[in-house]
């Protein structure tokens, strides 16, 4: 009897076991979705912080873009509005637009607005006759993931490297230009401006590019343009 109870009690141990067994699974599974549902909630909660963050920055550096912009395009020498700033000369209006655009530049990197802020940084240090500086801060837009200011940056460089007197390199850039336009640099002006780096060094070329620009682009303004340039070339009638 005492054996037959054993074996009994014995049953009743194995079904314990396992019941346990089932409640420890049931327990771990349900901690583990748990902790998916913490995972997938601080995720979440990560994402739109995240999100929400980033907006800021892209009003705060709009806003301070706007204020550089203003005084980028404040006309010289006239009185100020009530609460704003004038300024007697050019150096002094695009050295303060500089220094709001390098500052914008350095604390909002990644908006389109700080993107922006180092190509109107290029802008006033060509204002202010410093090509060296102008040129760091093209030469950094060029990789520049926001295409658009890219493309911006690319075309100022080939002219800031034509009036400088760099033409193997300024030729190289509209070319490239030419070959794949950006979005906002269309192939005609960049055809232009190549057109115009060539008329004191090559005049054929020039002919050659102004023809092409009123043969593709005809009953445009840049063809009329086009066409004055031509025929202000040498043996040109």
């Amino acid at each position: 009897m005492a054996q037959h109870i054993s074996r009994k009690e014995l049953k009743k141990d194995e079904v314990r076991e396992t019941l346990a067994h089932g409640a420890e699974a049931v327990l771990s599974h349900q901690q583990f979705v748990l902790f998916l549902a913490i995972g997938v909630i601080l995720a979440a909660a990560g994402f739109y912080g995240w999100r929400a963050y980033t907006t800021r920055q892209t009003m705060k550096a709009s806003m301070t873009f706007d204020a550089a912009m203003k005084v980028f395009q404040t006309p010289v020498g006239t009185l100020p509005a009530p609460g704003e700033t004038s300024y007697a000369t050019d150096p002094a209006k695009f050295t303060a637009a500089e220094g709001m655009f390098s500052g914008l530049a350095a604390k909002y990197p990644r908006t389109r607005a700080g993107h922006l802020a180092r190509y109107y940084a290029a802008l006033c240090d060509e204002k202010l006759g410093k090509p060296d500086d102008a040129k760091k801060w093209l030469d950094g837009l060029l990789a520049s993931r926001d295409v658009y200011v890219a493309g911006l940056a690319k075309f100022e460089l080939a002219a800031l490297d034509d009036r400088t007197g760099q033409d193997a390199e300024a030729v190289k850039l509209y070319e490239e230009l030419i070959a794949k336009p950006p979005v906002l640099v269309p192939k005609a002006v960049v055809m232009l401006a190549l057109a115009d780096h060539y008329r004191q060094k090559d005049p054929s070329k020039a002919a050659q590019l102004y023809g092409q620009i009123k043969s593709e682009y005809p009953d445009t303004p840049i063809a009329e343009q086009a066409s004055r340039s031509l025929s202000l070339l040498p043996g040109q009638s």
